[in-house]
């Protein structure tokens, strides 16, 4: 008869197989979701790369790979202090559109009025070109953070208000009706089930306005700034810098990519109840 070290040895070595079972099928499950993506950057990085090598293209039209890196790892702190500015200004733009988006979205579900008049005008103010109200924020607001905030605000602020007017509607009035019978007051009903119910809709609008206000920021640099990766991007390009130009331009796309990462991951803990998450689930357990 096996004594308890033995069996808690045996135990031992069966969870250890167990897992190394496992962590070679999670590695291929991985892959084989996300191989698409990650051939199609090697592919476009090798095209980039032959077509600077064998000179199809100028360099001071594209540049090639060697020398984007160079330019980037030359002037790492140059574009880290912009990085920052540019991080600042997109992360509390975003921050503002989402409770400025939400709030508005929450009182035109509650007010058919109110509903009825602020919708033409938050849809007007969304089809105005930003680049062409911009320098009005900088003559207002001055040549400081402020204008490429309101920037940002104004162009995150558009999914945020659809997506959760449409994910705040989704609730089954059945469902509300139920939880009025049972004495939940309005407050409370939207807290336990309007607002988990609208969370699918609203964090898909989220990851919008996340890469949207990124474009706002850099918007707002544009039209007036002494720092920022938008200030870079217009420097580098009266210099004809394209490597420059290209390194703030992969620096600004991979904030935007970070902060959809971002929501994305936050989706997984706040709604895997919903279908989709289910699907993914059941996926990985079957890999």
């Amino acid at each position: 008869m096996s004594s308890p070290e033995n069996a808690t040895m045996t135990l031992a070595v069966a969870q250890g197989k167990d897992r190394d079972h496992r962590e070679p099928n999670a590695i291929a499950g991985w892959l084989s979701r996300n191989w698409h993506p990650v051939v199609f950057v090697i592919a476009v990085l090798a095209l980039w790369w032959i077509a600077t090598g064998l000179k199809w293209v100028q360099p001071f039209i594209i540049p090639s790979p060697a020398d984007t890196w160079n330019a980037f790892a030359d002037n790492f702190a140059y574009l880290m202090q912009h990085t920052w500015v540019t991080t600042y200004e997109t992360v509390i733009g975003f921050i503002i559109a989402v409770v400025v988006g939400l709030f508005v979205a929450v009182v035109m579900v509650y007010s058919k009025g109110l509903e009825q008049t602020l919708y033409p005008v938050i849809l007007f103010a969304q089809v105005i070109p930003k680049i062409a109200i911009a320098p009005l924020f900088v003559v207002w607001l001055g040549f400081g953070a402020e204008p490429k905030i309101l920037v940002a605000v104004l162009m995150a602020f558009f999914p945020v208000v659809i997506s959760g007017l449409a994910g705040l509607r989704t609730v089954d009035p059945e469902i509300l009706q139920l939880a009025s019978t049972m004495g939940a007051g309005k407050f409370k009903t939207f807290l336990k089930v309007r607002l988990p119910a609208s969370l699918p809709e609203l964090l898909s609008g989220l990851k919008v306005a996340a890469t949207l206000a990124v474009t706002g920021a850099v918007v707002g640099e544009f039209v007036g700034a002494n720092e920022g990766l938008g200030y870079v991007i217009l420097q580098a390009n009266g210099n004809l810098d394209t490597a420059m130009l290209f390194a703030a331009l992969i620096i600004m796309s991979l904030m935007g990519v970070i902060l959809f990462g971002i929501i994305q991951i936050a989706e997984k803990f706040l709604i895997p109840w919903h279908a989709s998450k289910r699907d993914v689930a059941s996926a990985t357990v079957r890999l």
